[in-house]
This record gives C-alpha cells, sequence and structure tokens, in this order.
C-alpha cells in the first residue's frame, strides 16, 4: 500500500474545488442543473441540493458514483495517509511498548522488585518489544 500511496505519486490530484466537484464538472461540460438532473430523474432544484451536499461533505458516496455516472464520469476515492503506512505502524508499536514498559515497571516497583537489567537499556528494551509486536502481524497494535 506504502507504494501506491507515496505523495509524490498522489501530489499530482488535485483538491476538491470550493464548490465541489459536481458542480465543477458540470459547469465545465456547459451542463445546465436541469439537464444533469434530467438524466438522474430528480429536479434540478434536488441537483443542487446533491452539488451542496457534496460541497460540504454531506453526501453519500453512493449518490456521489450515481451523480458522476451522470456526468459521464468515474468516482475515485482515496485515503492519503500523512506519512507511511510503514511508519504510522512503527510509531504505534513504540507507543504501545512504551506503556507496557511503564506498566510493568509500576507494577514491578508496587511489589517492590528491581526491573533494571545492567545489561540492557530501556531504549533497546522498547526497541525490541516493538519488533516483536511489529512481526506479530500488528494485530495487537490498535488494540
Amino acid at each position: 500500500m506504502d507504494a501506491a500511496l507515496r505523495a509524490d505519486r498522489l501530489a499530482r490530484l488535485p483538491e476538491r474545488p470550493i464548490g465541489g466537484w459536481l458542480r465543477a464538472i458540470r459547469q465545465a461540460l456547459g451542463m445546465s442543473s436541469a439537464g444533469v438532473a434530467t438524466r438522474l430523474g430528480i429536479t434540478a432544484s434536488g441537483l443542487r441540493k446533491l452539488e451542496l451536499a457534496e460541497a460540504s461533505d454531506a453526501i453519500t458516496l453512493a449518490t456521489l458514483r450515481r451523480v458522476a455516472e451522470a456526468l459521464d464520469c468515474e468516482l475515485r476515492y482515496v485515503l492519503v495517509p500523512r506519512q507511511s503506512l510503514r511508519e504510522m505502524r512503527r510509531q504505534q508499536a513504540l507507543a504501545r511498548a512504551r506503556s507496557w514498559l511503564q506498566r510493568s515497571s509500576r507494577t514491578m516497583a508496587l511489589e517492590g522488585q528491581d526491573v533494571e537489567s545492567p545489561s540492557v537499556s530501556d531504549d533497546e528494551r522498547l526497541q525490541a518489544i516493538a519488533e516483536e509486536l511489529l512481526r506479530s502481524g500488528g494485530t495487537r497494535l490498535w488494540d
């Protein structure tokens, strides 16, 4: 997935126009609201409501797909991670490992047991736990 969602590939995706894609495409095609509405079997007023719903993020994907087809367009949507999925998993594994280590240290301290090991630093212990979480397939990362 990281390769498919690389930032350099997605940088070419244009931002949604302020009035929404439906209105922008319809106007670029020179189609009236009534013309598109007729293709959809709704009123021009109904189409304007759909355009407003899209512009305000209140439209469903099913409706957006239906209007796209009426405009002879295809609908594509994508979730664009702010960083690589691999890095997101690594950071979550470290956070989970840190939480487990802190909990373990508190429990051991309450029991009067020493958790310090002279040969292994906290950072090494943290990295080892995080790596184990990642190797386990990540099913325990987000619980």
